[in-house]
């Protein structure tokens, strides 16, 4: 299901929610300091406001009643893309220089590196976001954002549980995972919408038993009878979700799938506030490249359904793309880089639902224990099958 669907917004993007805090080092970040003791406020998962971890003064999150997480053109704002091509370069480079930010609470120089939109101070442990980079300039603007649900404790809790459900995992890789140690972080991504129209042509089989040979020699074989199949359809697909970073293995976001979508807010960086965020480095067109896998396997499906009999040949499907809109979300994921015998794995927790998906390493001695008990149980079942 879409979150709050609207009418798709062309070139224009929704009106942003509130933001608290303040702009620092001439508007390049935000800070979000607390009104009664001067602390950087920080997003509480439990009570889902702003939240003060030294007075506990609490603010709530503000997002106008009229806001909602809209649809936008896809193909108007491929246009737009294409007629600010000119001046890209020149905003990425001023967006380069913005990279550096003067830290309010201690005045170090803080670098976001690469697509990093939100971190901590690494010498004071200030919570700072760059200003701007989710809603303007030459980047596509977030749409919505789905705050977090899952606490760090609860989503180690689900990883350790995860690790123990893998036998083959190495003994001590599971006694690493009790002490991990999880960073939350917004993660970019893509939905897509579409409507589109196929014409397929193919043929149906139909199976059916013939007697063939004579005397001993005489048995029923299956053949297939053939007949041509044309038609046409139409699927409407909606919120075909796509990972928008290349900093994280597709196939393990994939993973964390189903999102709960429909409780995104309209973007607001107070909900960022505290944690890492990202913008995306997968542009929209090769985002809706990787959308189109989904549709193809979907139509091809479609199209053999269509057809029907006990076989399908599809010979050809021509389809049109109708209404194609799309979103910009960012979601929310409990993220752990470990090393494991000079390898690096990677561990995701859905934050909104708990789900775990990662890499984890093989143990070579569980494995040939198990190859060695299910030969011996193989032996033991034959010596029991023969004595009888």
């Amino acid at each position: 299901m879409s979150p709050k669907k609207a009418e798709p917004a062309a070139d224009r993007p929704a009106p942003p929610a509130e933001v608290s805090g303040r702009s620092i080092d001439d508007g390049r970040a935000r800070i979000f300091p607390c009104e009664k003791c001067g602390s950087e406020l920080v997003f509480n998962i439990g009570d889902q406001h702003l939240k003060c971890p030294n007075c506990g003064f609490e603010k709530e999150i503000a997002v106008p009643k009229d806001a909602a997480v809209a649809e936008r053109d896809f193909r108007a704002m491929l246009d737009r893309l294409k007629q600010q091509r000119e001046t890209r370069d020149k905003d990425e480079k001023t967006e380069e220089l913005q990279n550096h930010v003067r830290c309010e609470s201690c005045g170090a120089t803080v670098v976001f590196v690469g697509t990093l939109t939100s971190l901590e101070c690494p010498y004071c442990g200030s919570p700072m976001q760059r200003e701007h980079i989710h809603t303007g300039g030459w980047r596509i603007p977030v749409d919505g954002v789905l705050p977090f649900q899952i606490v760090r404790e609860r989503a180690a809790d689900n990883f350790v549980g995860w690790v123990r459900s893998r036998w083959f995992a190495p003994n001590e890789f599971s006694k690493r995972a009790e002490s991990g140690k999880f960073n939350g972080v917004y993660l970019p991504f893509w939905t897509f919408d579409a409507v589109t129209e196929s014409d397929y042509r193919g043929q149906r089989g139909e199976h059916y038993w013939e007697t063939v040979g004579s005397g001993n020699e005489r048995r029923q074989e299956m053949k297939t009878r053939w007949w041509p199949a044309s038609g046409h359809f139409r699927l409407v697909f909606d919120d075909i979700l796509i990972a928008a970073t290349r900093g994280v293995r597709r196939d393990l976001v994939d993973g964390l799938s189903p999102w709960p979508l429909e409780r995104c807010l309209p973007f607001t960086q107070d909900v960022l506030a505290g944690f890492l965020s990202r913008t995306y480095d997968v542009e929209l067109q090769d985002g809706f490249d990787q959308a189109r896998e989904h549709i193809n396997t979907a139509i091809q499906s479609e199209a053999r359904s269509k057809i029907g009999g006990d076989e399908q040949v599809v010979e050809d499907i021509k389809t049109a793309y109708g209404a194609i809109t799309f979103k910009h979300l960012l979601l929310p994921v409990w993220l752990m880089v470990y090393r494991y015998r000079e390898r690096t794995f990677q561990v995701l927790v859905n934050a909104s639902t708990g789900e775990v998906d990662g890499e984890r390493p093989y143990s070579a001695w569980k494995i040939a224990t198990a190859i060695v008990m299910a030969a011996l149980l193989a032996l033991a079942l034959f010596l029991l099958v023969n004595h009888k």
